[in-house]
């Protein structure tokens, strides 16, 4: 699934789109709705670099197991070892 957003949508805004997808995926991950391996990959950001834009926020990490489990296979079909 696609989403469009118009330029005169951002430019009201006043976001880039980077940012605006960043915020959706903060928004996203804070509700509980997408893990942290997802919310970093819809951000465009590395899984630290997400932690660490979090972390700025005071927004705390809620990590269970399915989750761990989830981005370990997420890393490995990534070539990660």
């Amino acid at each position: 699934m696609s989403l469009v957003i118009s330029d005169d949508v951002l430019q009201a805004a006043k976001i880039s789109e980077a940012d605006l997808m960043r915020e959706i995926a903060v928004m996203l991950f804070q509700q509980e709705r997408i893990t942290l391996g997802k919310a970093s990959q819809l951000a465009g950001l590395n899984q630290i670099e997400f932690q660490q834009l979090l972390a700025t926020r005071n927004i705390c990490l809620h990590y269970d197991v399915a989750e761990y489990e989830a981005d370990i296979k997420s890393l490995q079909e990534n070539g990660w070892r």
